[in-house]
């Protein structure tokens, strides 16, 4: 069993975004022989889930809740190489791709919502910003993903997710792979529309959808 007292302080340092401090803990649960998986799940990712509901309720902001996720990036780094130094690998609960659609170049939101994925035990492909459908669909056959997130600020790009599900429906890969859509002006009315199959209002949401999907497939 891992001492209390430093679950407690992995996960103070998530919320307080000090990656430095998340690090040397992770180190120090190593040295200590706790069980890297075991640790990941009780210490760091309660951390990052506070921190997602307090940017939620509007008691942290963007700074914050990014200084969280590089902290906890960090850690989970070194604890997964631990896990696959032992031979094993941390099963992940699904695969997720996430993209900012062709033409937008808005990344924060999207990269707060793969930290929280990865922070739950999810599988990340984040293949960035400004990315085309046809990119997009090319890596999720080539990594089997189970999800597609897409993410877009701008009106003017939002019809690239609509295009989106149109090309998963000509290759036949529509209810194969689930898509969600997220960004300031996307809607859930706007994700009825298209035919996604769900829409994340924010990064927190984003997770529990990805949770539900997964529960339901």
């Amino acid at each position: 069993m891992i001492n209390q007292k430093l679950l407690e302080d992995a996960k103070q340092s998530i919320i307080d975004g000090d990656k430095e401090l998340a690090v040397q803990l992770a180190e120090k649960g190593l040295k200590d022989g706790v069980d890297p998986a075991e640790f990941i799940d009780k210490g760091f990712v309660p951390g990052i889930l506070e921190v997602g509901q307090l940017f939620e309720d509007g008691e942290v902001f963007l700074p914050e809740v990014m200084m969280a996720a590089e902290a906890i990036k960090g850690a989970v780094a070194i604890l997964n190489d631990a896990i696959e130094a032992g031979g094993e690998k941390r099963k992940a609960a699904a695969k997720i791709l996430l993209a900012t659609v062709e033409s937008d170049l808005h990344d924060i939101g999207k990269g707060i919502v793969a930290a929280l994925l990865v922070a739950n035990g999810f599988e990340v492909i984040d293949l960035g910003r400004d990315v085309s459908n046809d990119v997009i669909i090319e890596k999720a056959i080539e990594y089997d993903v189970d999800i597609i997130g897409t993410s877009t600020l701008l009106t003017t790009t939002m019809v690239h997710q609509q295009k989106l599900e149109a090309m998963l429906k000509e290759k036949g890969l529509k209810g194969k792979i689930k898509t969600i859509v997220g960004g300031a002006p996307v809607t859930s009315r706007w994700a009825g529309k298209i035919d996604a199959d769900g829409f994340g209002e924010n990064a927190s949401d984003s997770v529990n959808l990805v949770k539900d999907i997964m529960g339901n497939k």
